[in-house]
């Protein structure tokens, strides 16, 4: 594959994976009360009480996870985690501005809870072939992962557990349950995407 051809490819995969994530978490997570954990759940968070959009929380708080955790990532994979996160935070405004497309599925938690994980999983299932990073949740986990005991995967059913109990603030406690649906199911899909392969190397055409 030549140097062109690569290029258009990753940069598409990865536009489209975070044009896939935001319409799922505007559409589905955000209208149906099921939320997601670790730094999406966080940013549906701040919306709820705070009024902030997902589309700058995310990118903030991207800004700071991967000032932290440059040196652990590598300047190719920071290059395509900052791309990925302005490409999110372009998307969901354009979403905010259309409004929702989908019907609202607040009365139907499992529907919510299975299709807001399909999207969130090809999402950033999409963005990690790509090279990229789908916010700053991989920062932390691997921070977590260097610092204390936890795996990997501890790591990242830790952020995503504390976030999900602090949404018991503002979603009932069935509503949670669905939420961990959510998070098991695109989990899932993430990591078998993922074993499809990247589309090379991150880093040959940075």
């Amino acid at each position: 594959m030549n140097f062109r051809k690569e290029t258009l490819i990753r940069y598409t995969t990865l536009f489209l994976g975070t044009a896939i994530l935001s319409f799922g978490l505007f559409n589905v997570h955000s209208q149906s009360g099921v939320t997601e954990g670790g730094i999406l759940g966080t940013t549906l968070l701040l919306q709820h009480w705070f009024g902030i959009s997902p589309g700058l929380s995310e990118f903030v708080i991207d800004l700071v996870c991967y000032a932290l955790g440059f040196k652990l990532l590598g300047a190719a994979f920071f290059k395509y985690a900052i791309i990925a996160s302005s490409s999110y935070a372009c998307f969901y405004t354009l979403w905010e501005f259309t409004g929702p497309i989908l019907p609202s599925l607040a009365s139907h938690p499992l529907a919510a809870a299975v299709l807001g994980g399909l999207f969130v999983g090809v999402g950033v299932g999409f963005i990690v072939r790509a090279g990229g990073a789908s916010g700053g949740d991989d920062v932390l986990a691997l921070i977590l992962k260097k610092y204390t005991p936890m795996s990997l995967s501890q790591s990242y059913f830790f952020t995503d557990a504390i976030v999900l109990l602090l949404s018991l603030s503002y979603i009932p406690l069935r509503r949670i349950a669905f939420s961990f649906i959510t998070v098991t199911l695109s989990s899932w899909i993430i990591e078998k995407m993922q074993d499809i392969g990247r589309i090379s190397a991150v880093g040959q055409d940075a």
